[in-house]
């Protein structure tokens, strides 16, 4: 086996890679990674054997921290993506290999986030067996809020009141990107208002991934007498759909606008064939914080608890090579 960096001219075998590992979602894609142009310093990885491409490692330097290496920063989880070949030891050696390269070009830890599971369209966990066995360290684990469509749990009584009382409110729920720039502007006042923060991605920077994700990112909106009072933006995988974005201006949570918009989102994606809803994490401060009222909120639906973890791996001067 043997590593070597990612060169923009593999940028079209990459993705058809990726669009063949059991792990991948788009988020993984370079036509995906590639929008944040220079903002990383990219380090990824590519595995091969005899020519033959055994996995990919999606990753780039730290921005302040120029020692560690990361898997991915501009993406929610990275991982060592691969089409079945890396499993058990090969995913040890894996391991060996990219930490080998890293090593030349003066990086010494990984920050790594291996693909929840519920993104995995089959088992592929051995990367997590393999940092056990380096001696990895957890530092960070995200709680999110996941609803199986085949077998959904209950689903409160109090969000079954709040979807009635938005449906007497006259609410209207539509789909389409062309709700884009409503629901960003009232995800914007709803962060300034109350967190004081702006969201991670621009409307430009959303614009610029609907175009070219139409069929990955989709815009659901609630609309009371025409105007746009709440919204969330869906990123889709194989088997989930999850909520990246979600926005409600105050008039939106008076008549539990969201409420409505979640239920029209799960029975659409749970008829379109997706296995999973995600609602995305409830924490904050590395996961030492978790929101319970956000929690308890998305729980309420019928979902159950999904776990984004974290690991860090210090391979400067590793000798726990495979055997």
């Amino acid at each position: 086996m043997k590593a070597r960096f990612f060169s923009p001219d593999d940028a079209m075998c990459w993705d058809d890679f990726c669009d063949r590992s059991p792990a991948a979602t788009f988020l993984h894609s370079r036509q995906f990674l590639s929008y944040h142009g220079d903002k990383f310093l990219d380090q990824s990885i590519v595995l091969e054997d005899g020519g033959s491409w055994l996995g990919v490692v999606p990753a780039a330097r730290h921005p302040t921290e120029h020692h560690i290496v990361l898997s991915h920063p501009g993406i929610t989880y990275g991982g060592v993506l691969h089409n079945g070949r890396l499993y058990g030891s090969g995913m040890l050696l894996a391991f060996e290999a990219a930490a080998a390269l890293w090593r030349t070009v003066g990086l010494k830890r990984l920050q790594y986030k291996p693909v929840p599971h519920i993104y995995q369209s089959a088992p592929a966990q051995d990367d997590l067996y393999a940092l056990f066995r380096k001696g990895a360290v957890r530092y960070r684990c995200d709680l999110s809020s996941c609803i199986d469509l085949r077998h959904r749990l209950p689903v409160a009584k109090r969000r079954l009141r709040a979807q009635k009382k938005a449906e007497q409110a006259d609410v209207s729920v539509t789909a389409g990107h062309e709700h884009l720039n409503a629901v960003w502007r009232v995800l914007e006042e709803n962060l300034l208002r109350k967190h004081g923060t702006k969201p991670v991605h621009t409307v430009d920077d959303m614009r610029a991934l609907v175009a070219r994700f139409p069929d990955k990112i989709h815009v659901i909106a609630a609309t009371i007498a025409g105007k746009v009072e709440s919204g969330i933006v869906i990123f889709l995988s194989n088997a989930v759909a999850h909520a990246q974005y979600i926005a409600s201006s105050e008039q939106g949570y008076k008549v539990n606008a969201l409420d409505l918009i979640f239920e029209v989102a799960i029975e659409r994606y749970r008829s379109a064939g997706k296995r999973y809803f995600d609602f995305g994490v409830s924490t904050e401060d590395q996961g030492y914080k978790l929101n319970d009222g956000l929690n308890r909120f998305k729980n309420e639906f019928g979902a159950g608890g999904v776990a984004y973890e974290f690991y860090e791996w210090n391979f400067a001067g590793d000798d726990n090579a495979v055997e």
